[in-house]
């Protein structure tokens, strides 16, 4: 992060989480994807910290932050596990309430928040993705040649953990030149931190996990908050990537926001012209449209 951010490592119930922080004003989390970590702000926060006070953490398993041990079911990585680290962390910031807004990874953990912890969360940004739920039920060939760590990571140990491990800039490489992104937005620096992420058999395991979860638990969290008529209820922002697959996939049932409109009850937003790491293409669009939507204006 550039100048003027704080570090600190916050002990949570289970956990440690590394967070960096910056800003006057509301708080704002932003929650990173696969395969990031905070950095994937360095370039969005600075820009909002001047109105908001900006928390970047690295979710549980990846980058700085804890690996906790695991279950067979998975528990300790579902979104729900990670969305309660998130809470300790923000009282312990000081913080009973907050905004936040998450990309891929960080987006499912964000609306569970909002979830779980509706008193808790007053605004909500999820950035290019459709709830877990949803990806499951429709998901097809096209899902499965596209989305590959959905199903490949969520395979049995240890087979995905030898995989990432023997080859981690294969793994950098293929999802930051692909996915409807371009590779230049990506700095020698910045891919080599995220192949480092990479490297740590625990946190290479951790992640995996996470993907675990998120076949298993995840979805059934979200099922359950549909079958008992749970919605969001704060005002939820939905972008996604003009240039990648939920700008066409979902047309037949009218697109990203028709989806979100099950879940939630006061949605808007729309497509930037970018690829799926498009707070790391572009910037500056993407702080102005979460500047604008959390100032609520």
């Amino acid at each position: 992060m550039r100048a003027g951010f704080t570090s600190e490592t916050i002990e949570t119930d289970d956990t440690r989480i590394f967070v960096c922080w910056a800003g006057m004003g509301p708080p704002l989390l932003l929650l990173h994807g696969f395969p990031q970590t905070y950095l994937m702000w360095r370039e969005v926060a600075p820009r909002l910290a001047h109105r908001f006070t900006v928390i970047c953490p690295d979710l549980r398993g990846y980058g700085r932050s804890g690996c906790p041990v695991s279950r067979p079911d998975h528990a300790p990585y579902a979104k729900r596990a990670i969305a309660q680290d998130l809470v300790v962390v923000m009282e312990k910031l000081g913080f009973e309430t907050f905004s936040v807004a998450g990309h891929d990874r960080g987006a499912r953990v964000a609306y569970r928040l909002a979830f779980d912890h509706a008193g808790r969360v007053e605004r909500l940004a999820v950035l290019d993705i459709v709830p877990t739920a949803e990806v499951w039920e429709r998901a097809d060939k096209r899902f499965a040649c596209t989305y590959w760590p959905w199903s490949l990571l969520a395979q049995s140990e240890p087979l995905p953990e030898r995989l990432i491990l023997a080859a981690p800039e294969a793994i950098i490489d293929d999802a930051l030149g692909s996915w409807g992104s371009r590779s230049t937005a990506f700095s020698p620096e910045v891919r080599a931190a995220y192949i480092a992420a990479l490297r740590d058999p625990a946190h290479v395991h951790a992640i995996c996990e996470e993907y675990r979860a998120a076949a298993t638990l995840d979805h059934e969290h979200d099922a359950e908050d549909r079958r008992a008529g749970r919605r969001i209820k704060c005002p939820t922002l939905v972008l996604w990537s003009g240039h990648g697959p939920l700008d066409t996939w979902y047309t037949d049932v009218g697109g990203p926001l028709a989806l979100w409109r099950l879940w939630a009850d006061d949605v808007g937003g729309g497509p930037l012209k970018a690829g799926h790491f498009f707070p790391e293409e572009i910037p500056d669009r993407t702080a102005q449209e979460l500047m604008s939507f959390f100032a609520g204006s």
